[in-house]
């Protein structure tokens, strides 16, 4: 997220945006990332299960991803524009949970959206927060595609390090004591 930690708002809705897929770039995808039939050939799909042509999942969730990213930096820009320093983001440690509710097919339009749904300071990483973060895919009729519930760090704007870690960290510095602290851990 590109806003510090303290200004996240729980439960914004962030629109990302929409995206068409047609059948050509579902094969390409599918061709390079996820060569099953069914994302390949859509007469061959007609006989599977998804009943003809479907996007890999991971064509979803790229495009659902690249369309966050792209959002997380034109927010990046607005609070620029506004005269704020945007904050800063991290890593993420992983994702809790990816469905993959129903088939995606050729000219179906799909609406991702991001909410973050809980927050808290980072009890490993003194000066930053976990932001726990939601993003669904909708189609055209409204139907689920896609949902992930991930985690990402936010650094802390207002954070003073602890008396106690700054001291620590003063330590690992000197000839002596720090070779000696930084074999222990």
């Amino acid at each position: 997220m590109t806003r510090w930690f303290e200004d996240i708002i729980l439960d914004e809705n962030f629109d990302l945006g929409s995206h068409t897929f047609n059948a050509d770039e579902i094969i390409r995808f599918a061709t390079l990332y996820d060569p099953q039939y069914f994302h390949l050939d859509a007469e061959a799909a007609k006989h599977s299960h998804f009943g003809g042509l479907v996007a890999s999942g991971w064509h979803t969730v790229s495009i659902g991803h690249r369309k966050m990213v792209d959002t997380l930096f034109a927010e990046e820009d607005r609070l620029r524009a506004e005269g704020k320093e945007p904050g800063v983001s991290g890593p993420s440690p992983g994702v809790n949970s990816m469905e993959f509710k129903a088939p995606v097919r050729p000219g179906d339009t799909v609406s991702y959206q991001l909410v973050v749904t809980d927050k808290r300071a980072s009890n490993s990483i003194p000066g930053w927060g976990l932001l726990f973060n939601r993003l669904t895919a909708v189609n055209q009729r409204g139907e689920l595609v896609y949902s992930a519930d991930l985690v990402g760090f936010s650094k802390l704007r207002d954070y003073t390090m602890p008396l106690k870690l700054r001291v620590l960290l003063a330590l690992t510095k000197l000839p002596v004591i720090g070779p000696l602290l930084k074999r222990r851990s």
